[in-house]
C-alpha cells in the first residue's frame, strides 16, 4: 500500500486514483473531526467537502515535512475557524446527530440506553465549551495528537494549548457533575 507522501506524488503528476485513495483513507477523521467541532451532521458533511476541496486545490504547497494527515488536520480545523467567523454561522441549537449502533453484545436496553445517554451529554457539553477550548480537547482526545502537534496545528504555544486543556477539562468536569449545564437546555452555564 503507497504511502500518504507517494500519493501526494501521484497526484501532482495527475493521477485521480492516487486522489481518491487519499480522500479515502482520511476522510473519516476529518469528517469525525468537523462533527465533533460543530454537532452539526448536515453541516459536518458540507464542510469536509470544503476541507477536501481545498485540500487538492493546496496539495502543491504540501512540504512532506511531516505527517500528511497533520496536514490536512490543519486545514480542517482552519476551515472550522472560518466557519464560526463568517456571516453564516449560527447558534441555533439544532444539531443532528450520527446514528449509533445500539446492537451490542451483553447490554440489556437499560444500559444500552444509558451509555448512549451519557454519549449525547459529553457531545452537548463539548459543544458548549468555547471554540478554543472545544478544539483542543477534540484533537487531544478524539484524535490522540500531542500537546506539541495541537500547538503547531493550530498555531498556539504549547503552554497556551495546555491552558485550554485544563480549563476546557473542568468546564466539562463541572457540566458533567451537575455544575454547570448547557446553555442549550435552558439551564445557568
Amino acid at each position: 500500500m503507497p504511502t500518504d507522501d507517494e500519493l501526494v506524488e501521484e497526484i501532482l503528476h495527475g493521477s485521480q486514483a492516487a486522489m481518491d485513495v487519499l480522500v479515502r483513507r482520511h476522510y473519516k477523521n476529518i469528517f469525525s473531526y468537523v462533527y465533533r467541532k460543530t454537532g452539526n451532521y448536515h453541516l459536518a458533511c458540507d464542510l469536509t467537502q470544503e476541507i477536501f476541496i481545498k485540500m487538492m486545490k493546496s496539495i502543491k504547497n504540501y512540504k512532506k515535512q511531516g505527517k500528511f494527515g497533520r496536514w490536512l488536520l490543519k486545514i480542517a480545523v482552519n476551515r472550522c475557524r472560518d466557519h464560526y467567523k463568517s456571516s453564516d454561522f449560527r447558534k441555533d441549537g439544532q444539531r443532528t446527530e450520527l446514528p449509533e449502533n445500539l446492537a451490542q453484545a451483553g447490554g440489556n436496553v437499560w444500559d444500552i440506553f444509558l451509555r448512549k445517554q451519557q454519549r449525547k451529554e459529553v457531545r452537548e457539553s463539548i459543544i458548549a465549551l468555547p471554540e478554543y477550548q472545544r478544539e483542543a480537547i477534540i484533537l487531544r482526545f478524539y484524535h490522540d495528537l500531542k500537546i506539541k502537534e495541537i500547538a503547531l496545528i493550530t498555531g498556539s504555544k504549547e503552554s497556551t494549548v495546555k491552558s485550554r486543556l485544563k480549563q476546557g477539562l473542568e468546564k466539562l468536569k463541572n457540566m458533567l457533575n451537575g455544575g454547570e449545564h448547557c446553555a442549550r437546555t435552558g439551564n445557568r452555564f
